[in-house]
């Protein structure tokens, strides 16, 4: 079953060039938007020059690419299969941008990358696991807009105003809503340059906000990508635009698209999500329709509340601690109404779904023994090249 390092290793030595972008491409650059650039890419208000791929594999703090322990191994994996081939070997990177503000619940990254064919790719940064992020995650969905929001059509409008080529946009989980909502929002001559909109099982908006938005205006360049069980991306997917891509896993696990099956030069189409899954996914969403914005925000500051009543940083040690996290939960639940309890506790079943499975991938990781670590390799390969 190939995945998208599996892609990488195939095509790596077609260039641009020979191989125009493909959506397997944007979901490389997704996952690549989710590496810590912070002191090795030039930041956005700084205005200087690019750095490459290859530059960063020589840095001696190259290694801090990979904080994120949870996805060291693939995330490293991913570097790797970019740098043995020609294709992304020299991609150049620049306005990079990392926010995070507590008091708002909000984190916002961003970086650019640019292509040899002379078009740009600005992809945001999805939800890492905390606890925090997924509340930023419903958020999003329902209460727009959120402050994450306003920074993504900020970041493209500086962005496309300084670097003036055609350019994607696009970015997995929470970066895939902020895609598409920079898209609709950003000045008229900067949306006339966008080649496509990718949302790699991103949250959608509720249809007062793409009416509003002008959604019309992009809406044929929108590529909306979800697994067969989504959860995230279907919500407020009223659209029905979607495809929908095969996974090598189950359940919720689906979101991780490292976990996403590539046939050739394109990810592997299923005709549709689940039924069942597709038939909570509408009960959910019919439910917060029915809703004021009063009390969407109560059902979101009370979902954050039941979960943070397992006393969990994040979606790892919820899952780690299930006794603990449960006994917290179920108190909390009898706080809570009976329609909302209902919902909550679909939803907190789905994040037991995904850390469970996230829990398995960390074992089996551990247990494989000398692993070694790709900055040092490249290291390696430098010293022989020079001497």
């Amino acid at each position: 079953m190939a995945t998208v390092l599996n892609y990488l290793k195939e095509f790596g030595d077609y260039s641009f060039m020979e191989m125009p972008m493909t959506e397997v491409d944007s979901l490389a650059l997704c996952q690549l938007s989710y590496l810590k650039f912070d002191g090795m890419v030039p930041e956005v208000n700084e205005n200087r020059p690019s750095v490459t791929l290859s530059s960063l594999a020589e840095r001696d703090d190259f290694d801090k690419l990979f904080a994120d322990v949870r996805y060291e191994s693939v995330n490293r994996a991913l570097v790797s299969a970019m740098l043995a081939g020609r294709r992304y070997r020299n991609l150049k990177l620049n306005c990079y941008i990392n926010v995070i503000e507590k008091k708002w619940e909000t984190q916002f990254s961003a970086i650019t990358f640019i292509l040899e064919d002379g078009t740009i790719y600005i992809a945001y940064r999805g939800t890492d696991e905390t606890i925090v992020g997924w509340k930023e995650d419903f958020n999003m969905a329902f209460l727009s807009p959120v402050p994450g929001q306003e920074y993504s059509v900020r970041y493209l409008n500086t962005v496309a105003s300084r670097i003036k080529r055609p350019f994607y946009v696009g970015g997995h989980s929470k970066g895939g809503n902020l895609a598409v909502y920079s898209a609709m929002n950003c000045r008229p001559e900067i949306q006339e340059r966008i080649i496509k909109i990718y949302s790699m099982d991103g949250p959608g908006f509720r249809p007062e906000v793409l009416e509003k938005c002008n959604y019309d205006m992009i809406r044929n360049r929108v590529v909306k990508i979800l697994p067969n069980s989504s959860l995230v991306g279907m919500l407020f997917e009223s659209d029905m635009h979607y495809q929908v891509v095969k996974s090598k896993t189950f359940g919720l696990a689906q979101h991780d698209p490292y976990t996403w099956l590539v046939e050739g030069e394109h990810l592997a189409r299923a005709n549709d999500i689940y039924e069942r899954r597709k038939q909570m996914d509408n009960t959910l969403n019919e439910w917060i329709l029915s809703l004021n914005e009063e009390q969407l925000r109560t059902f979101v500051d009370t979902l954050y509340q039941v979960i943070s009543a397992s006393q969990a940083d994040n979606l790892i040690d919820f899952t780690a601690e299930w006794k603990r996290s449960m006994n917290g939960i179920v108190a909390a639940l009898k706080e809570v109404d009976g329609e909302t309890s209902k919902i909550l506790k679909e939803v907190v079943k789905s994040l037991f779904e995904i850390a469970g499975e996230h829990m398995k991938e960390k074992m089996t990781q551990n247990a494989i023994p000398g692993k070694k670590r790709l900055g040092r390799q490249n290291k390696s390969k430098a010293s022989a090249r020079k001497s």
